[in-house]
C-alpha cells in the first residue's frame, strides 16, 4: 500500500471516536473477565452433525488458556440438531437457546455471556487447530498493542488445499475481506465497536463489516502464517446462499460485484455507515484508479500505441546521443 495513503488511513482509524454502542438490537453488558483466557463462541442453526466435529476439534486442542465454550442455538428446527444440542448440554457444554435472529445476533449473545478476555468465534461447520490457543494467546498476552490475531486455514469438503491469507494491509481489507470470522481478538474491541451488526439485510459479510469497524476504531491486526482452523467449503453455506458463491474460493478473474447484485447491495450497506465515510472514499478512489489503469493497459496493448512507440524510438535515441555529445563537448 502507498505509504502516504497508509499513514492517512492509520491516522483516521486512531482519531475516530464514533461508537456503535447504541446500535439497535445490540446490548453491551459487562461480565466478569478472566484475564488471558479464551471464550470460544459457536453459533449453531440446524448444523448438529457438524457441531459434533467442531466440538471434537476443540477438545483435541484444549489447554489451560481455554476458559469456556459457549454454543448459541439460533432457533434450530431440525430434530437431529435439537437432539444433539441436548446431548451437548448434558455433556457439560454451555448451550444457550434463542429464537432465530441470524448469526450476528447469535455471536453477540455468546460474546455478551463470555467471561474470557479473548474471543474466538468458530462456525459450527469448521474445525479448530491449536494455533490460536497457543501462539495466538501468547501474542495477545505479550503485545497489548495487538487487537486481532488471524491465521491461514485448510480447506475441506468440496475443496482441498491451504488457504494462504495475506499479511494485513488496510487498503486490501477495504477492497475485500480476507480475514475469516475465526480469528482471536480482545473482547474489549467487540465492546468498542458495538458487536456484530444484527441489522444487515443479509448475512454472509458480517465478519468483513466487523473487521472494518475494528480497524476504524484503531484495532491492530497480526497475521500468523500457520493453519489455525479447517474451513468447510459447502455449496449450501451461508455465504453461497447470500451472494451465490464463496468469494474465498471463487475464480480470481471473477468480478464478484458484477456477478452478484446482492453482494453489491451489501457493500453499499456496509460503506454507507457514518464511520465508514473515509473508507468509502478510499474504496471509490481506488476503484477509479484501477479502472483508469485498466484503460491504460488496453491503450498500451493497441496496435496504434505500439506503432507510435516504434516511430518515436529513433528520435529518442538521437536526443540521447546528442545530450551525450553535448556534455563531452562542454568538458
Amino acid at each position: 500500500m502507498d505509504s502516504g495513503l497508509g499513514k492517512v488511513l492509520k491516522q483516521w482509524g486512531a482519531a475516530l471516536s464514533f461508537s456503535f454502542r447504541n446500535m439497535p438490537g445490540v446490548q453491551m453488558t459487562r461480565t466478569p473477565i478472566s484475564e488471558g483466557k479464551v471464550s470460544i463462541i459457536i453459533p449453531c442453526y440446524n448444523h448438529g452433525a457438524m457441531l459434533r466435529e467442531a466440538l471434537a476439534s476443540v477438545e483435541e486442542v484444549r489447554n489451560e488458556n481455554l476458559l469456556e465454550v459457549i454454543i448459541v442455538d439460533d432457533g434450530s428446527s431440525d430434530a437431529e440438531t435439537i437432539r444433539i444440542l441436548k446431548e451437548v448440554a448434558e455433556a457439560g457444554y454451555r448451550v444457550v437457546s434463542q429464537p432465530n435472529c441470524r448469526v450476528s445476533a447469535a455471536r453477540n449473545t455468546g460474546v455478551r455471556l463470555a467471561n474470557g478476555e479473548f474471543i474466538l468465534p468458530l462456525d459450527s461447520d469448521n474445525r479448530l487447530r491449536d494455533v490460536y490457543l497457543k501462539e495466538g494467546v501468547s501474542l495477545l498476552k505479550g503485545n497489548p498493542d495487538i487487537g486481532v490475531v488471524y491465521t491461514d486455514a485448510e480447506y475441506f469438503g468440496e475443496k482441498a488445499g491451504r488457504w494462504h491469507v495475506q499479511e494485513f494491509d488496510l487498503l486490501s481489507l477495504i477492497r475485500k475481506n480476507f480475514i475469516d470470522v475465526c480469528a482471536l481478538y480482545r473482547r474489549a474491541l467487540w465492546e468498542q465497536v458495538g458487536g456484530y451488526d444484527e441489522q444487515m439485510p443479509w448475512m454472509g459479510l458480517e465478519d468483513w463489516d466487523f473487521w472494518l469497524r475494528v480497524a476504524c476504531h484503531g484495532g491492530t491486526f497480526f497475521h500468523l502464517p500457520e493453519v489455525g482452523f479447517d474451513y468447510c467449503v459447502r455449496a449450501d453455506s451461508q455465504i453461497v446462499k447470500t451472494i451465490g458463491f464463496d468469494g474465498r474460493v471463487a475464480r480470481e478473474d471473477l468480478n464478484l460485484v458484477e456477478a452478484s447484485p446482492r453482494l453489491a447491495k451489501l457493500i453499499d450497506y456496509i460503506f454507507s455507515k457514518p464511520e465508514m465515510a473515509f473508507y468509502k472514499w478510499v474504496r471509490e478512489t481506488d476503484e477509479e484508479v484501477q479502472r483508469l489503469r485498466g484503460q491504460l493497459r488496453v491503450v498500451e496493448a493497441s496496435y496504434s500505441y505500439r506503432l507510435g512507440r516504434a516511430l518515436l524510438t529513433p528520435p529518442r535515441l538521437l536526443r540521447k546521443l546528442w545530450r551525450r555529445f553535448s556534455l563531452r563537448k562542454c568538458k
